[in-house]
């Protein structure tokens, strides 16, 4: 009897495990069948947005990490080196131009600064050697004039003096302005004054204090001149 109650004991035992083991197994499955669906329904539904988000930022924020890694240049280290090596290059030779671009402009300015004082010496020699032969002859006039009291031979040596200033005056260029008689003209003459004339007509010279001198592209000295103003009216009697 006592083995029976015991085997009855041991049969109720393993009937409430099995109970349990069978209550856990379903407990068990309806868990991974709720996790399932909980993946289905956030596969499903869209991920949410923040207050004032637009839609497929979210998903642009994801693409662009790719994006910038697909564009990004899948450069060998060898291919970088060449290319720092060519930028090098390349500062060089630009440097290089630039210390001879330089180099050249002050060279230039020296050149010319050269020739610029070359030119201004060889205008004042130009301008100086007509003028020896003139300051020779006055020198002699000079002596002669102090040795002998022959009036006719220092006129005639002034003659010669004035005719070498002319020929001077020539090989520069220079014109002399003579107005006794012509129109008076402002751009060549200055008057010192204005007398009546009966011979003379207005707005014609009739002395001359001295002459004027001109080049071809300026004037250098206006004719000092006297211009007349007519006859003289008479007053009214």
């Amino acid at each position: 009897m006592a083995n029976e109650k015991q085997n009855g004991k041991d049969a109720e035992t393993m009937k409430q495990k099995d109970g349990e083991e069978m209550a856990s197994a379903e407990k068990e499955q309806s868990a991974k069948a709720a996790g399932k669906d909980e993946k289905l329904n956030a596969k499903a539904q869209p991920p949410r947005r923040t207050p004032g988000e637009k839609a497929g930022e979210r998903k642009n924020e994801q693409a662009e990490p790719a994006k910038t890694a697909e564009s990004a240049p899948n450069f060998p280290e060898a291919e970088y080196e060449a290319k720092i090596k060519e930028l090098e290059t390349k500062l060089k030779e630009a440097d290089d131009k630039y210390l001879r671009a330089v180099a050249e402009m002050d060279n230039t300015r020296k050149r010319t600064a050269k020739e610029m004082e070359t030119l201004r010496l060889n205008v004042m020699m130009d301008t100086i050697t007509p003028f020896l032969q003139v300051f020779d002859h006055f020198s002699m006039a000079v002596t002669a004039s102090s040795a002998s009291n022959n009036l006719k031979s220092l006129l005639d040596g002034m003659k010669m003096i004035q005719n070498e200033f002319d020929k001077a005056f020539s090989e520069l260029g220079v014109v002399k302005i003579d107005a006794v008689g012509k129109d008076f003209d402002p751009n060549l003459h200055e008057a010192v004054s204005q007398e009546a004339s009966d011979t003379v007509p207005a707005g014609k010279v009739i002395r001359q204090w001295s002459f004027g001198y001109k080049t071809p592209q300026r004037l250098l000295k206006p004719a000092m001149v006297v211009v007349s103003s007519g006859p003289q009216q008479k007053a009214d009697e």
